[in-house]
């Protein structure tokens, strides 16, 4: 968007970069104040805020990018960037989260018992879809390729449906009184608008910029959207859930990374096949990258259901692992393994 006005030289990409990391923090805050307040007004759960009102908020990025990436004929650029995201999510913002919190960081049962497993669950919906699309609409078998349709790309879809259908359950049971008193709705829906609004330009303008400089240093496509590209789209989550840990409201910061995913599976992916009609998936670097999710699922899920906290050590194993996931990238990228294929 801004191509022709930004000079191509690597300073003027970092400068980019430095004022879309301030304006995303900005853009975040007006967009975590606005669903606090929101939320109050309607009553609803920390869980269900974190999971749903800023989740779905925060994760317009990727969003975004899946839209335009299928839209463009690169879609498994934008599914590796999603997974990668996911990952990131995952692994990276609970850990930060974990030291970011006054004590430790707190879960609870709703988290464990219902966010997280319901999140492997859409994990395991979005590699049935993937498959579906191999066995019916085959393109290739090596590496393995399939055509997903609308038909097969609605079913995760409806899976979201149930979701809501479960959130809303809960906020009928909670009962939770609402604030009503002292709030500008109109102000802040207006607010929770322009934080999403700023968000979207940062991110496109912050992506942009890395990809420049992925290019002017070599750095494979591959490698850059699972994991730079992933981590810049990322940001508005890391950012929300880290200022949620420090208030000390844990169940907001959890709730938005596993609702974030959530939504990016079972709703970004769709949606840019419902846009386009039907896209390629590569099923031979697709599944492998699924399959390092759930990992990384297990693990957070882990480690939450300990005391229903996450400690600073908990925290350092999360970080740990990503460090892990990144080194296993880098080597199949430079053919040291080769797990992946079709890359």
């Amino acid at each position: 968007m801004l191509g022709g006005i930004i000079p191509e030289a690597p300073i003027a990409h970092v400068a980019v970069i430095a004022v879309a990391t301030g304006a995303i923090w900005i853009g975040s805050g007006w967009l975590e104040e606005a669903a606090e307040t929101l939320s109050g007004y309607y009553g609803l759960p920390a869980v269900v805020q974190g999971s749903i009102v800023v989740a779905v908020g925060s994760s317009f990025p990727e969003f975004a990018s899946v839209v335009v990436t299928a839209a463009t004929g690169v879609f498994d650029m934008g599914v590796g960037a999603l997974v990668g995201s996911a990952i990131f999510n995952i692994l990276v913002i609970p850990g930060l989260s974990g030291f970011s919190a006054v004590d430790d960081l707190e879960a609870s049962r709703a988290i464990v018992y219902k966010e997280a497993q319901f999140y492997m669950i859409a994990v395991s919906a979005l590699v049935v879809t993937f498959s579906l699309a191999v066995i019916y609409f085959p393109v290739s078998s090596d590496p393995i390729v399939g055509e997903l349709t609308r038909p097969v790309a609605a079913i995760p879809l409806l899976l979201y449906g149930l979701y809501l259908f479960i959130q809303y359950q809960d906020v009928d049971d909670a009962a939770i009184e609402r604030v009503r008193e002292g709030v500008a709705v109109r102000r802040e829906w207006g607010k929770l608008a322009a934080g999403l609004l700023v968000i979207g330009i940062a991110v496109e303008r912050l992506v942009g910029s890395v990809e420049s400089l992925g290019a002017t240093f070599g750095i494979p496509e591959f490698l850059a959207g699972i994991t730079i590209v992933a981590a810049a789209t990322s940001l508005p989550d890391a950012l929300v859930s880290v200022r949620t840990a420090r208030e000390g409201r844990g169940g907001t910061s959890l709730g938005n990374v596993l609702g974030s995913n959530t939504f990016d599976l079972l709703v970004a992916i769709p949606s840019g096949v419902l846009i386009v009609g039907s896209v390629s998936v590569n099923f031979s670097t697709a599944v492998p990258m699924l399959g390092v999710l759930t990992v990384a699922t297990v693990l957070l899920f882990a480690t939450l259901r300990t005391d229903l906290s996450l400690t600073e050590r908990e925290s350092s194993v999360l970080l740990l692992a990503y460090l892990l996931f990144v080194a296993w990238v880098v080597a199949e990228t430079v053919g040291v393994t080769t797990v992946l294929r079709g890359i």
